[in-house]
């Protein structure tokens, strides 16, 4: 790690990540190269490696913040709301989502490779949020329905967050994708990030 303060380690940490964001707009994860990152940055290339040792990293450490930005909506929604029926706990779920298309994006393509091409403090730091992530949604359970079993909560959490993996694909398609479909003579319908993420969600709660 290069010599400065932990702030402005900090701030290049971000500024690599951000650059790596900005890239992933027009970019697939496969085109991403460390070079690329590092020219979208304002310092040399190579101080990335003083960072991150791979691009994996760098977008393990993009859903991480995305998996936080998603907890933090959910926390606050729940902060606000003393009740909620199982509508509306879906409609919430779904709606947070609705907002993460990004972290759908990345789940679904790349984590394997991330998770794989990472040192393992840095996936230590990753999984920490991602539990995190199902603490927060167990907890909006267990205040809004207190009368489920543990094994229905098991149940929907481990249901719920594999499902979260294939919500992208099943929602972002291209038009060659549409037209194979098509021609394939898949009557397929096409649903919203919301539409899939509630139907699940509601599935899941019961009656």
């Amino acid at each position: 790690m290069p010599k400065g303060s932990p702030e402005l380690a900090q701030a290049r940490r971000e500024e690599i990540v951000n650059a790596c964001e900005k890239l992933y707009q027009t970019m697939s994860f496969k085109e991403i190269t460390i070079k690329e990152i590092g020219n979208a940055t304002s310092f040399t290339r190579t101080s990335i490696y003083n960072y991150f040792q791979t691009k994996e990293e760098i977008f393990l450490a993009l859903l991480k913040r995305e998996y936080e930005l998603w907890i933090a909506s959910l926390r606050e929604e729940m902060a606000r709301r003393e009740q909620m029926t199982k509508d509306e706990f879906a409609d919430m779920l779904a709606h947070s989502l609705e907002k993460r298309a990004q972290l759908l994006k990345i789940m679904s393509m790349n984590h394997y490779d991330m998770e794989t091409g990472s040192r393992p403090e840095h996936l230590t730091d990753f999984k920490v949020v991602y539990g995190e992530a199902i603490h927060t949604v167990t907890s909006g359970l267990n205040k809004y329905f207190p009368d489920m079993t543990v094994s229905e909560k098991q149940d929907f959490i481990y249901t719920f967050f594999p499902f979260m993996f294939g919500i992208y694909p099943y929602t972002f398609v291209t038009e060659k994708q549409r037209t194979a479909m098509e021609e394939a003579g898949v009557n397929y319908v096409f649903l919203s990030i919301y539409e899939i993420t509630y139907n699940c969600a509601r599935m899941l709660l019961g009656e």
